[in-house]
């Protein structure tokens, strides 16, 4: 049964959960304003209060996803100090692990085709959580000979794009069971990988 009597100060985080419900349940394209309003227990002229149109919501769903996904990088992050190798490694996981605990969230973020330009707030949040990982990045690079050194934001797209594709093949919904390994075996054996290429795990590690 819909949620009844929010408070015109907290409606607006309720349509946000709403919508995430939904997007978690049928993806972003797969529910009306209306619907969402109907989730949070309110008439669907009361959405218009707060948003334009349904991407402006989905896009506000991102933008605290992105908030919350930038504290559990740099939460991994802070835990592997003061070895940049373990932070680094630290911050590969707690992506699979943000992922599978906030499925709507993640959705909206990378599976909705909402820009992170759409406005300033959601651009900034999603540079914050990007620059955890380029530190972590910068930290370990500083142990390659600069002639061998790729670009921070190189070394931790790379990161990010391995990270990326073990969750959306083997960590999320029906894919997952049929995983080789566990994802996080898979992400740990791959980015060890790139690390020995690049000279910074020992070849027998």
């Amino acid at each position: 049964m819909a949620k009844r009597g929010y408070h015109h100060g907290n409606l607006r985080q309720a349509l946000i959960d709403a919508a995430l419900k939904l997007i978690e349940a049928r993806g972003p394209a797969g529910f009306t304003l209306s619907e969402a309003a109907k989730q949070a227990g309110v008439t669907p002229a009361a959405v218009y209060r707060h948003f334009e149109g349904r991407e402006d919501l989905i896009a506000e769903a991102a933008r605290q996803g992105y908030a919350i996904f930038a504290d559990v990088m740099d939460y991994a992050y802070q835990s592997g100090q003061p070895s940049a190798l373990a932070s680094f490694e630290a911050t590969g996981r707690a992506y699979i692990a943000f992922a599978r605990k906030y499925p709507g969230h993640y959705i909206a973020m990378f599976e909705s085709g909402v820009s992170v330009n759409r406005t300033p707030d959601l651009a900034h949040a999603a540079l914050r959580a990007n620059s955890v990982l380029e530190r972590a990045a910068a930290d370990l690079s500083r142990h390659i000979p600069p002639e061998k050194r790729p670009p921070a934001a190189m070394f931790s797209a790379h990161i990010w794009a391995m990270s990326h594709g073990v969750v959306e093949l083997f960590a999320r919904g029906a894919a997952g069971s049929r995983a080789p390994f566990p994802a996080e075996e898979l992400l740990e054996a791959g980015i060890g990988i790139y690390l020995r290429g690049l000279g910074l795990v020992a070849p027998d590690s």
